[in-house]
């Protein structure tokens, strides 16, 4: 069992946790991910790990409760515990020999590339980082940010907060100001990702981006997450989660992504909790 050390609302719909898991602290680094269950009977859930104190043997998460399992997990508190909090899963961010880089965020994603920043900062490189939100109402991180970011950019959808646009275009102006980097990682929405890949794509710079594919087991042998990279299968859990962003196919993972969407609505909407219904036996 694994217990949660702190817990604290980012925004309305996403929240961060401290989890105390002193065997993943100790080989934790930027880039990897956990899985956790809730119970023995809970789905396996992927999340990348968003920090971890390797001294206090704790790690943290950040996520955003839309499905049954992490609108489960964000109602649990600190004190309560979790069944199971797997990992370090999956390759880290490769940030030696780097002079510069842009790191670029959208949403939730910002969770992923704060820990890559300041793994790229504390590596030694000039660090850019650019965070895309629908609104100012959902930005989170901003202060962690400032404090690893040489130079932040905050876009919002709607102009409510920071430059009014896509994280794109500042993007597009530094590349054209004749800025280059040495990569450029995306972490985000598949289709912001995507973008990012063509806008650095005319100028030759390498593009890292971290894929989220529908994940079972974690180890490979499942499949579940297999990607197209370059015209070969991948996976994002053992080969991944960071892949050459020119040479993923977009299209493929959108519409693996997209498969059970349905079903999990479903699912979330029909959803009868256990514990519930044991409360109601017991006072009858």
């Amino acid at each position: 069992m694994y217990k949660i050390v702190s817990k604290r609302e980012l925004n309305p719909s996403v929240t961060m946790m401290e989890i105390e898991a002193p065997f993943v602290a100790k080989k934790a680094k930027a880039g990897q991910f956990i899985i956790f269950r809730i119970d023995e009977q809970g789905e396996r859930v992927p999340l990348t790990i968003a920090g971890y104190d390797r001294e206090k043997g704790t790690v943290s998460i950040i996520f955003q409760k839309v499905g049954f399992a992490t609108i489960a997990l964000g109602n649990l508190n600190e004190g309560d515990y979790i069944q199971d909090f797997v990992g370090p899963l999956g390759k880290p961010t490769e940030v030696e020999g780097h002079k510069r880089v842009c790191v670029v965020g959208g949403g939730v994603g910002c969770a992923i590339a704060l820990p890559s920043a300041r793994a790229f900062k504390e590596a030694g490189a000039q660090v850019d980082v650019i965070v895309g939100f629908r609104s100012k109402d959902i930005v989170i991180l901003e202060d962690e940010f400032k404090a690893v970011a040489d130079n932040l950019i905050l876009m919002t959808d709607d102009g409510s907060y920071g430059r009014h646009g896509l994280v794109t275009q500042p993007l597009q102006e530094m590349l054209e100001s004749g800025v280059e980097y040495d990569e450029v990682l995306a972490i985000g929405p598949i289709p912001m990702m995507k973008f990012v890949c063509k806008t650095t794509e005319p100028f030759g710079t390498k593009t890292m981006v971290s894929l989220n594919p529908i994940m079972v087991d974690g180890t490979g042998m499942c499949g579940g997450c297999r990607v197209t990279v370059g015209g070969e299968t991948k996976f994002a859990c053992v080969d991944g989660p960071e892949f050459d962003g020119h040479q993923v196919d977009f299209a493929e993972l959108m519409n693996r992504n997209s498969v059970y969407r349905g079903r999990e609505a479903e699912v979330t909407e029909k959803h009868a909790c256990r514990m519930d219904a044991m409360g109601k036996a017991l006072i009858k």
